[in-house]
């Protein structure tokens, strides 16, 4: 098959990129021309196309002659306006949605968010399943956009055009910049991450990048009867203790546990300190806040998401297990200059 990818030069999508190619389709990569392509330039057989999603144009020639889209890319900080978020999340993806459409692609594939169901008054969830409905209220603009994107593409499967989405809920491994992961372990090696925990034990699910673009390939290949309009839950096997997780992370990578213990009572009431700052306009277009209720809720409520879906309708297995996964992480920190390395990644 033909396929576009879009957000190439990123973490994901670069992924996604790697595994098309490896699976013998002809490779295309939506990336702006001040995007970094000096590994994408490097892969023999990959189209490299410029253009951006607020850019009908560039969508319309970036998706001719396309059969299948994976749309990875997404704005994924937590500052910003809800103009920006809009129209990055919203307005781009029903954009390329339309340009695709157009051009006669048989199947776009959507990478969505387990964060576009995150209700704010949400406690613990373990072993949900895609029954489990929107929110009445999201815990910030990045949920919200992303849950309307993919509501969107779901209403848009149609005979001969094929739409779904994917949810990989906590995507980590080699050559993420700055994703959870690199910034957990950025602060941990100041010793700066406090434990959040409360005391309790929050169990999450996490996707390792081989197993998101796994389901992502696979899914761009089922029969369209049994994937059209639906999303799906993606997930490692594994569901990890995330503050042992985080704990073990620190003696892989030399820094500091989190031990330091925050009241819950104390942390809430600083979460709802910087929010009720981070209303000025000034700060919340520009800056990301210190501590916030999203970041807050990811790092202390138990979320784990059932992926018996997936396994039904596309076959979608875990390819590689928590242990293989952090021993490659392992090397390609080790590879780009160690963990010192890794963490001004993080901060940059």
């Amino acid at each position: 098959m033909k396929v576009l990818v879009t957000g190439a030069s990123g973490f994901l999508g670069g992924h996604l990129v790697d595994g098309a190619l490896r699976a013998g389709h002809e490779v295309r990569a939506l990336v702006r021309p001040s995007s970094d392509i000096s590994r994408l330039a490097t892969l023999p057989g990959l189209e490299l196309v410029y253009g951006n999603l607020r850019d009908p144009d560039s969508l319309r020639a970036a998706v001719k002659g396309v059969d299948v889209v994976h749309h990875s890319a997404a704005r994924v900080l937590e500052h910003g306006t809800r103009a920006q978020f809009s129209a990055e999340n919203i307005g781009g993806t029903t954009r390329l949605l339309l340009a695709a459409q157009a051009a006669g692609a048989q199947r776009f594939v959507f990478i969505s968010s387990p964060s576009a169901l995150m209700d704010r008054s949400d406690g613990d969830l373990l072993d949900i399943d895609e029954s489990t409905p929107y929110p009445a209220r999201w815990h910030n603009l990045y949920s919200e956009t992303k849950a309307i994107a993919e509501q969107r593409v779901l209403a848009a499967n149609q005979p001969g055009f094929t739409t779904l989405a994917l949810r990989p809920r906590g995507i980590w491994g080699p050559r993420d910049h700055s994703g959870f992961l690199p910034r957990m372990v950025a602060r941990m090696l100041t010793g700066g991450l406090p434990d959040l925990s409360g005391g309790k034990r929050v169990l999450v699910s996490l996707c390792h990048c081989d197993n998101a673009v796994a389901a992502a390939l696979r899914a761009a290949e089922a029969p369209a009867e049994r994937v059209g309009g639906r999303a799906y839950f993606i997930a490692d096997r594994e569901q990890t203790d995330l503050w042992a997780f985080l704990a073990r992370l620190a003696e892989l990578f030399g820094g500091q546990p989190p031990t330091r213990r925050i009241p819950p009572l104390v942390r809430d009431a600083l979460v709802e300190a910087i929010e009720l700052l981070w209303l000025l306009p000034c700060l919340a277009a520009n800056r990301e806040r210190p501590l916030s209720r999203y970041t807050v809720a990811l790092l202390t409520r138990s979320s784990t998401y059932r992926t018996a879906a997936a396994e039904r309708d596309f076959g979608y297995r875990p390819v590689t297990d928590q242990e293989l996964g952090l021993a490659r992480l392992l090397e390609w920190v080790e590879s780009i200059g160690g963990a010192t390395s890794y963490a001004r990644l993080a901060n940059s």
